[in-house]
């Protein structure tokens, strides 16, 4: 528990530090252009061309080469991409090549479209984004939709699950990295009365401290949890509720506690079992590529003995996986 108070924040890290993408040197669009050209419009397409390009250039850098793509050719990355590629390799191809915003409104519309909403995409999403990353998000489906994303959400979700998604989504969460140790233990006398000491479970408590508070503040709640009533915040939610409200609020905690120890689980989740669940692994390790995706690889060795790496290796084939490895960058 100690540990945890010093361990970084990535719910409000702006760093790329820890990426596994880093700026390309020398970096020439128009030499970029002129090989993905070549990849698309010989015979057959070369993907081992678009995989080597599009894997090693920063975000900011592939939106230079789409907008030089279409100078050249008065076509889109994109469609050509879309002409030319089926299938996860396609959808992973094109994700690198979105803004990450306008990526993340992309996979909050799936999530939501069609029948019944998804919502361990929209649990995964919300908990493990920084404000400034829900703000991203929001401007973009307001810009791509014309509705704002708190409304449309509204109407997708009900019940204190609902209310907790709606609040993670206003991206209010307190961003000061000063800790208050009365209100530490304030707070967490309030979580222990509100569920493990009485009789049913006050869970607008849970809801408002879990998703206001900063992540320092909420570290030293945990530590005052467990000091006060000998078990962890995260075991009292798991006795104290069920469904979708328990899922939410555990993913906050361990958001809390470390968002690349959540990824990866939700990371091997995705490969574990019959079929793998390529979507989530697309996501995360795309809109991680440039924030934190070398600390999920620690953490995901540190809790399943192997390397991400590996794991994909084994889980997943074809240019789809070979995409993926490269954005992992290493075998641990």
């Amino acid at each position: 528990m100690s540990l945890l108070l010093d361990s970084p924040d990535s719910l409000t890290v702006t760093s790329s530090a820890r990426g596994t993408i880093k700026e390309k040197p020398g970096f020439n669009p128009a030499e970029d252009v002129a090989a993905l050209r070549k990849a698309i419009e010989g015979l057959g397409t070369n993907e081992k061309t678009l995989i080597d390009i599009l894997t090693h250039r920063t975000n900011a850098q592939r939106q230079q080469i789409c907008k030089a793509y279409q100078q050249a050719t008065g076509r889109t990355l994109a469609d050509d991409l879309k002409g030319d590629t089926r299938g996860d390799f396609e959808d992973i191809l094109l994700a690198l090549i979105t803004p990450p915003a306008q990526f993340d409104c992309k996979e909050y519309k799936r999530a939501t479209k069609g029948v019944g909403t998804k919502d361990c995409t929209l649990i995964e999403m919300f908990a493990s984004r920084s404000n400034v990353q829900i703000k991203a998000m929001s401007d973009a489906y307001l810009a791509e939709t014309g509705k704002p994303l708190l409304q449309d959400l509204k109407s997708e979700v009900s019940g204190d699950y609902g209310k907790t998604l709606l609040t993670l989504a206003e991206g209010k969460r307190d961003e000061s990295t000063t800790v208050d140790a009365a209100k530490a233990k304030a707070d967490a006398k309030v979580l222990y009365e509100a569920g493990e000491k009485r009789w049913g479970t006050d869970e607008s408590k849970f809801i408002d401290i879990l998703c206001h508070r900063s992540v320092p503040q909420l570290r030293q709640t945990l530590v005052e949890y467990k000091n006060l009533s000998g078990k962890t915040l995260q075991a009292s939610i798991e006795n104290e509720m069920s469904g979708k409200l328990e899922d939410i609020l555990v993913a906050i905690v361990k958001c809390v506690k470390s968002v690349p120890a959540y990824l990866a689980e939700c990371l091997n989740k995705s490969m574990k079992g019959v079929g793998t669940t390529e979507s989530v692994l697309m996501r995360i390790i795309v809109s991680r590529s440039e924030i934190d995706l070398l600390d999920i690889r620690a953490e995901y060795k540190k809790l399943y003995g192997h390397s991400l790496y590996s794991a994909i290796e084994s889980d997943v084939s074809g240019d789809f996986g070979r995409c993926l490895k490269m954005i992992c960058g290493g075998d641990d």
